[in-house]
């Protein structure tokens, strides 16, 4: 099972999903609940790729990433690696917050279409059992 590969196509799922979910929110609500759940599909495309940037960070850190060994020589990651994780995170959870409440887009439906992320690795776990099996 190559867990690289199914990283990979989770990003897709979020596309996908987001332009669906785009769709049928723009059919319920007109077009102030599309720009809704577009930009919580953004928002769900850039938390999964800080999150894997994150994890594989760590797994840096702790080591654990195979084919990625310390050079002979290097320096050991500086210990305010994981205070600059929390940072990015923070910043993005209140940059989105901020845009939210200033643009006069629908809140409820763009958590909506934050929800595409954990979705997307749904549709990853099923379409792993049901095809790649």
């Amino acid at each position: 099972m190559d867990y690289d590969l199914a990283i990979a196509r989770v990003p897709r799922w979020i596309i996908i999903l987001g332009l669906v979910g785009t769709g049928v929110a723009g059919r319920m609500g007109g077009l102030p609940w599309a720009g809704s759940f577009f930009a919580g599909s953004i928002a769900a495309w850039i938390n999964f790729w800080l999150l894997e940037k994150a994890v594989n960070r760590l797994g840096e850190l702790a080591g654990a990433v195979p084919g990625k060994e310390p050079a002979a020589g290097a320096k050991p990651p500086s210990a305010g690696s994981g205070v600059r994780i929390f940072i990015r995170f923070a910043f993005f959870v209140l940059g989105a917050f901020v845009i939210l409440r200033v643009s006069g887009l629908n809140v409820v439906v763009a958590l909506c279409g934050l929800l595409v992320c954990p979705a997307a690795v749904l549709v990853e776990i099923f379409y792993e059992l049901a095809f790649l099996n």
